[in-house]
């Protein structure tokens, strides 16, 4: 497994030039596809709608909700394609951060002008070393 800070490097990288390409308009899973295809020919182990299992006192519920995908078992990338991010989006990773006990995640929508606006880096009780522009932590 590579470090985490060179594996959302790498995935902000190719994201970027998957938008310069593509720009703003495809739905959200044309992006997905081809971002976790192009992880994965350049090395990482990439696994796309991963169902994640939530249990709350004894009750259990398989398949409760799908990261967009999973980056070498390590980083959480959320796929949107809108207008603009809301900040419902950015809890809605941290959720996920929390119920899998991972450190990172990545927001990235495909949906604005330039990808800037819409990259958003999450953390959930992780000691970050990104810019605080590219942060927001529970």
């Amino acid at each position: 497994m590579k470090d985490l800070e060179a594996v959302s490097g790498d995935v902000i990288d190719v994201a970027i030039r998957l938008h310069r390409a593509l720009g703003p308009g495809l739905l959200e899973s044309v992006y997905e596809m081809l971002l976790a295809s192009k992880l994965a020919s350049i090395g990482y182990r990439v696994a796309r709608q991963q169902l994640v299992d939530i249990e709350f006192e004894n009750v259990r519920i398989d398949g409760a909700f799908r990261i967009d995908l999973l980056v070498d078992d390590c980083l959480l990338v959320e796929v949107k394609s809108v207008e603009r991010l809301l900040p419902v989006h950015g809890k809605q990773l941290l959720t996920y951060l929390r119920l899998t006990k991972q450190p990172v995640g990545l927001l990235i929508n495909f949906g604005g002008e330039t990808l800037k606006e819409g990259l958003k880096r999450v953390v959930n009780d992780y000691r970050p070393s990104a810019p605080p522009r590219l942060r927001a932590s529970a």
